[in-house]
Parts: C-alpha cells; structure tokens; sequence
C-alpha cells in the first residue's frame, strides 16, 4: 500500500516537473502502472504538533524629535562679608654684623584702606644701599616704585688662591730580592 501510494506520488512529481517533451512524459506514463484510487486506501491519522512560534523582533520605535527644554538654575546670591579697611603700621630694620660682612636692611610701611606707602633697604655685596620707596594710591594705580641707590658700588677683587701646587711624586726603586743558592 505504501509503494502504490509511493508510485503514485512519483509520476505527479515527474508530470509536474517535466521540460515539456511529450516522448519523456508517454514512456513514464508507460512504464508506471496506473495509480489506484486515493479514496479507496486507508490514510492513518497522525494528530500534528504546532511548531512554537518565532518570536518576532519589536519594531523600531520612530525616532521623533522632542525639544526639551534644559532646566534652568538661578545660583543662590553670595554672602556680602563687609569687611573694615585694613589700617596698620608696621616697621623694622637691622644694622650690624652678619656672618659675612655688615648687613644693613631695613622695611617699614603704612596703609589706611587701599592707600599704602613704604620703603625698605638692602645692602648690595658691591657695598652699595638699595632704598625702594613705593606706594599704592587705589585698587586701579597698582604698586608704584622708585628705585635708588646710596653710596659707591666698589669693584671685586678675587682673592688670591691659599693653596701651593701638588707635589711631585717620584717612583720608588724596584725591591732588590736574594735568589737563593742551590
């Protein structure tokens, strides 16, 4: 039963399939046996199983252009600290022996607010006084200076080198050695 329907199947598959040469299509019909009724045999029943389905990709969301406005902040004020103009004087100086030599300096100043005057001294190792005198009027003068200079710069004078040359080394005589006798 099974190769009767087997047959069958295969002469619709070659009628279905055939180039159109009627000479291929008389020699199979020829050679197969006739078909039997398909009503007359039996066909067991087999209950299918659904396959799952594909799980189908999530379409693309459209991408829609949404203006978004940025927020906003409004920073919180500072705190104001409301301070007194500074005031003070203040004055130093120094005159004497130092390690090397006589130091002279000195620095004194005054302000009232933005209003300062001052000047400081500095002794030059050519012997001579450096004498700054500055002062600031307001926030926007800035630090003015004038830059003097008191007494005569005296000249260097490398001191003479304190050390006598190398001496001069001779080589010593070879070691006289006694062979033994034998």
């Amino acid at each position: 039963m099974f190769f009767k329907a087997f047959i069958a199947f295969a002469c619709l598959f070659a009628v279905a399939f055939a180039d159109g040469d009627d000479a291929h299509a008389e020699e199979a019909a020829e050679a197969a046996p006739a078909p039997a009724p398909l009503a007359a045999a039996p066909v067991p029943v087999v209950p299918l199983r659904a396959a799952p389905l594909p799980i189908a990709a999530p379409l693309p969301l459209a991408r829609i252009p949404v203006a978004i406005p940025a927020p906003t902040y409004v920073a919180a004020p500072a705190p104001v600290e409301v301070f007194d103009p500074p005031v003070y004087e203040f004055g130093y100086g120094v005159e004497g022996d130092a390690i090397n030599g006589n130091a002279r300096f000195g620095h004194n100043e005054n302000r009232n607010g933005y209003t300062t005057n001052g000047e400081y001294r500095v002794a030059l190792p050519d012997g001579r006084t450096q004498v700054v005198t500055y002062n600031v009027i307001d926030a926007a003068s800035g630090y003015v200076a004038d830059v003097k200079y008191e007494g005569q710069a005296i000249p260097y004078v490398a001191p003479a080198p304190a050390y006598a040359p190398a001496p001069a080394y001779a080589a010593a005589p070879a070691p006289v050695v006694a062979l033994p006798a034998y």
